[in-house]
């Protein structure tokens, strides 16, 4: 490769900080197509002269993986944050060639037969604990890829390989166009009555980005859109129950008709999804799912749910009853729901959610979190905005340094909304991982960098975004993913930060930082007005914390009713039989919602967490984690919260095992270094506030 394509190539460089300034999707398509023409002769050459140790395996194969993963990755991350039609043709044209590639690797025979050489070898003994969790995971991975297929059976594995990533894209493109779509444009008062300024200051810029430039927050016109910040807070304030009515039907029924109906997607999804299990020798794809995951079996993950619905329903059912007489309405309905229980919330505890957001403005709350991890990790965190390209001018730069004042990690920030080209929700991922590199007899340690995506409140005119407690705990949940990958100390790409961690612990370290935005000390570090400077009030604090259980059976409840429906689905759904995947929902709903659903609601087709994203038969895994991330946090409270260095000890011992090993080890022997003992449910049910429900 000359360096003339390097320059006029971005995607080509294959190393560092992306060049977000230079890449344009016209590189797309020369960029991918140059590298996976490179690859299939680096592959054929390693096929041919592979040896299976360590140098001679397992590292060319991860220089290869890296090199492809650099560059799309770019691609990938850039679908989330800025997507086009441009952008979207280059992707799904390569998309398909990736597959195959994937394909062709991770069904490559001499490797494989390398793999079971290197785990056979007289050498076993001798690598560390990182190194034979790598091998043996590729060992598994190699037998879930279908290495041992052949002929026709290996052909139609493939194919199916390749429809699956096209449905997961058409999937998540569908939802964002119908979101896209989806526009309530308001121009009577009453209409927007209830409505809080933030929320009328956002649908008057959302009415000027539209060509409404006269709009103002006072006298409209308003625009209110299906985007998460739109969305919200009308359910939760807008007095007009036939317009939340119509907003809530919207939002249920996205990518549910015409062009952009996600049905039979979904129908072929799991059709396909069965099948690939069936010729793996699985009876279900729950069970091939699960083969990679923490929970030992279907029947466990089943018994972890009941266990938890058993807890929650009663309660939730006891919520919903109080919810009714406190609305004094005979039937409240699904779009009440929400208004109801924010009125009823600001009568119970005396304070509105939307009180709260000028005590969180963006700056004062990164302060407050990049102090918690001062507190309890030791690490320093400052702004290095402007030493790294950016994909748009909002997005910001950081770095982290140890208390040797050492740099070892790096992360962007991307905070707000941007309905128009980003999509919905929140995450993290992995820009570079961390690892041991000698080039030229030099060894280096390349550090790791992260991608933190949220999806809040933008700045409206002069004022900073100002966030709900909500959004507030969000940027705390993707920090502690960041965490995990940016504090690991494990110098093995393979196993290093969030690589090779089983996906149902992957979501510990995020759930666990949530506790702590109800601890006083961090909290009254951050929440400070924006215009005085003034910290929260006290009486607010004890609301937030009184209030922290409301509807907590509710909550729990939803978030099992999900992950129910995931499992059913992939474990005894069967394709084109009488029931439809909206039937099975339906039934499953019986046991686990207080309201059943509506018949034009159409949930599923907008779930994307199982149909385009890693959730499939891994829904669960929320709740698996969080009985862990809730009893690692028990691990602080026992020390108690306000005894600081009694916090600065766990946290490191924290920090050395949960965020340091990665996927070097079981997650369930992380967690028995951290905390002495296998995980327990008490504290969550506890943190929940169903314990006398439970007993």
């Amino acid at each position: 490769m000359t360096n003339a394509t390097i320059t006029e190539n971005p995607l080509l460089i294959g190393k560092g900080l992306p060049p977000f300034d230079k890449v344009k999707p016209s590189h797309v398509v020369p960029a991918i197509t140059e590298i996976l023409k490179q690859l299939e002769t680096d592959l054929t050459n390693l096929e041919k002269d592979v040896t299976p140790t360590w140098d001679g395996l397992v590292e060319p194969l991860t220089a290869m993986e890296e090199k492809l993963g650099w560059s799309w990755g770019i691609v990938g991350h850039l679908m989330g944050v800025k997507n086009s039609p441009e952008l979207r043709e280059a992707y799904e044209t390569m998309q398909p060639e990736i597959v195959k590639f994937y394909n062709q690797l991770s069904q490559s025979k001499p490797l494989y037969e390398a793999f079971k050489a290197l785990r056979n070898s007289a050498d076993w003994d001798k690598f560390e604990p990182a190194q034979q969790r790598i091998i043996e995971s590729s060992l598994r991975d190699f037998e879930l890829s279908g290495v041992g297929l052949e002929g026709e059976t290996k052909e139609k594995f493939n194919q199916i390989q390749l429809e699956l990533a096209e449905l997961s894209t058409k999937f998540s493109n569908n939802v964002l166009d119908a979101t896209k779509a989806f526009k309530l444009k308001l121009t009577d008062k009453k209409d927007v009555e209830g409505l809080p300024e933030s929320a009328l200051g956002l649908m008057a810029q959302t009415a000027k980005a539209e060509g409404k430039e006269t709009a103002t927050l006072e006298d409209g016109p308003w625009v209110v859109t299906l985007d998460y910040p739109s969305y919200i807070p009308f359910m939760k304030y807008a007095t007009s129950s036939e317009l939340r009515e119509k907003l809530y039907k919207a939002f249920l029924s996205r990518a549910s008709s015409g062009e952009l109906d996600n049905k039979p997607n979904i129908d072929r999804i799991l059709e396909l999804r069965k099948e690939k299990a069936n010729i793996l020798g699985f009876d279900t794809f729950a069970e091939l799912s699960l083969a990679r995951k923490m929970a030992p079996s279907v029947e466990a993950v089943d018994k972890l749910s009941e266990e938890l619905r058993v807890a929650s329903y009663d309660a939730a059912m006891k919520e919903f009853a109080e919810l009714k007489t406190f609305s004094g309405k005979k039937d409240l309905k699904h779009w009440d729901t929400t208004y109801w229980a924010e009125k009823q919330k600001e009568a119970k505890f005396d304070f509105k959610a939307e009180e709260l957001r000028p005590y969180f403005p963006l700056p004062q709350v990164l302060e407050g979190l990049f102090g918690l991890a001062k507190r309890i990790f030791g690490v320093t965190i400052t702004a290095a905005d402007g030493e790294a390209p950016v994909w748009h001018e909002d997005v910001r730069f950081f770095q982290i340094k140890d208390e040797q004042d050492e740099v070892i990690a790096n992360f962007y920030l991307d905070p707000y909304s941007r309905p128009a080209e980003k999509r919905g929700g929140a995450w993290m991922n992995d820009c570079v991982g961390r690892a041991k590199m000698t080039v030229e007899g030099k060894t280096t340690t390349r550090l790791p960098v992260a991608y933190l995506i949220c999806n809040q409140t933008p700045p409206v005119d002069e004022k900073p975004s100002l966030m709900t407690f909500g959004e507030v705990t969000t940027l705390f949940h993707e920090f502690g993913h960041g965490l995990q990958h940016m504090l690991t100390t494990i110098d093995h790409v393979g196993a290093a930060g969030i690589n090779n961690v089983e996906w149902d612990a992957v979501e510990l370290p995020s759930q666990f930082m949530e506790n702590w935005c109800y601890d006083r000390s961090t909290l009254f570090g951050m929440a400070k007005h924006y215009e005085t400077g003034e910290t929260l009030p006290e009486e607010y604090y004890q609301k937030l914390v009184a209030a922290k259980n409301y509807m907590s059976g509710s909550a729990t409840l939803r978030q099992l009713h999900f992950g129910i429906v995931d499992i059913e689905l992939h474990h005894n759904y069967q394709p084109g039989g009488d029931e439809t995947p909206n039937d099975l929902r339906n039934r499953i709903a019986e046991n686990t919602t207080v309201l059943k659903p509506l018949p034009e609601d159409n949930f599923l087709c907008a779930f994307g967490h199982i149909f385009a994203g890693g959730y499939a038969a891994g829904y669960y895994s929320y709740k698996w984690a969080e009985v862990l991330s809730a009893d690692a946090f028990a691990a602080f409270e026992e020390v108690g919260l306000e005894n600081e260095s009694a916090v600065a000890t766990v946290g490191r011992k924290y920090r050395n095992t949960i965020l340091s090993l990665g996927g070097s080890l079981h997650p369930m022997e992380v967690f028995k270094q951290f905390r002495g003992r296998e995980p327990q449910t008490e504290p969550l049910l506890r943190h929940s506030g169903l314990v006398a429900t439970a007993s």
